[in-house]
């Protein structure tokens, strides 16, 4: 079977917007949560959210290239190209190769209800503008990115709520090793925009805890009241191991476990059983015992009935192992469409600078907690084999397993 491995890595979160600062944030347990006061005029019940503010781009692409790029896309276009140039891919390299994409995102809010009010207002639609499509279809990143880097392979979005950042690598990394594809640009992107999250606050999903952002996200805690929502996007290079030694390129680590389930249950209720499906077939898929594996990146998002279901599919498979386990949405907030992609980032990058980085806010167990190796401030640890997972709304599941080379 052909081998598939990360080569190049790019990120623009609100814990950073840079390799750097983000592993910096990642080691200190730097939280990137606060307020956003147009929630509040909004009328959000919490003006909770991940903070960053979008990238400037009017120097950077051309008056066309910009009017077509959503929020999100806009996130996506810094963090590929990023990627890219840490992967050592030219211009002139995507001009005469065969280079994919495969990207994440499952909204476009804001360019939706913009061209709506528009249209209400004027009542005529050819004052939405030339770009409102392209910024509107749930398959705008992936459109918009291989356009502007002249991509000429798969060219693809991946829908699949809060996994879709990691069903994004997964899925690459079946197309490279059925020998479809040498690279493929994987990824996820979410956008932060007041109008991309009320309908989450009104089901009541959201932290309250304003007066203290940064204790909001508490991932596994007892204590904990909803999750925070953030974005941003992140994205991987993966390719063909030969392909990548042939060009020289730096290998972060090798992909070698996906694996994947549907619950089939609830819309919006996860479930132990497929959650541990998805774990059991990316172990199986890698060649690899629970006991090998170093750390779980858990997907742990704050909630009571999500973060306990995981923590039982997660002792189900660990517990005799007591396999070091941290969320790093408790740094993040959660990151929905693009969490899958960047929490592969931030394993990554933990296991190149050999630390765990913590479970920000975990203080009181509860039942189900308790039984897992929380690992709540950063540890020096020497990892060669971890574990990510990315659970999202309508039962849809996925793990991904690296291992150092």
């Amino acid at each position: 079977m052909r081998r598939v491995v990360i080569t190049g890595i790019g990120i623009y979160s609100c814990i950073g917007k840079s390799i750097q600062e983000v592993s910096e944030a990642l080691y200190h347990g730097k939280s990137g949560v606060g307020i956003d006061p147009a929630r509040t005029l909004y009328g959000y019940r919490s003006p909770l959210t991940g903070i960053l503010e979008p990238p400037q781009l009017k120097n950077v692409l051309t008056r066309r290239q910009r009017i077509c790029l959503p929020e999100e896309g806009e996130y996506a276009y810094v963090a590929t190209d990023d990627a890219l140039k840490d992967a050592g891919i030219s211009d002139e390299y995507l001009d005469n190769n065969e280079v994919g994409i495969l990207y994440g995102n499952d909204s476009s809010s804001r360019a939706v209800i913009e061209s709506h009010e528009i249209c209400v207002e004027k009542k005529d639609t050819t004052l939405m503008g030339s770009g409102a499509i392209f910024q509107s279809m749930n398959s705008t990143v992936t459109m918009n990115l291989a356009t502007i880097f002249r991509l000429k392979g798969i060219n693809m979005t991946i829908s699949a709520a809060c996994s879709s950042g990691s069903h994004s690598i997964g899925l690459g990394t079946l197309l490279i090793r059925q020998g479809l594809q040498d690279m493929i640009i994987c990824g996820g992107a979410q956008e932060t925009n007041v109008l991309s999250m009320a309908s989450f606050d009104g089901l009541g999903a959201f932290s309250v805890r304003i007066a203290e952002p940064h204790k909001a996200s508490r991932p596994f805690d007892a204590g904990r009241d909803g999750l925070v929502p953030s974005g941003g996007a992140a994205t991987v290079i993966i390719e063909e191991y030969e392909h990548a030694v042939k060009r020289g390129a730096r290998i972060y680590a090798e992909v070698t476990g996906y694996g994947f389930s549907s619950n089939g249950v609830h819309i919006s209720q996860p479930c132990e059983k497929g959650s541990a499906l998805a774990m059991e077939r990316a172990l199986k898929d890698a060649g690899v015992n629970p006991a090998e594996v170093d750390y779980i990146n858990a997907h742990a998002t704050s909630t009571v009935i999500g973060d306990t279901y995981e923590a039982m599919a997660i002792d189900r498979i660990f517990g005799p192992y007591r396999t070091p386990v941290s969320s790093t949405k408790g740094m993040t907030g959660h990151e929905c469409w693009m969490a899958g992609s960047s929490e592969i980032i931030y394993t990554l990058l933990m296991m190149r600078d050999s630390f765990i980085a913590p479970n920000l806010n975990f203080e009181t167990p509860d039942e189900a907690s308790a039984k897992l190796n929380i690992i709540s401030s950063t540890i020096e640890k020497k990892m060669d084999i971890c574990l990510s997972n990315s659970f999202g709304f309508g039962g849809t599941n996925s793990a991904l397993i690296l291992k150092k080379i």
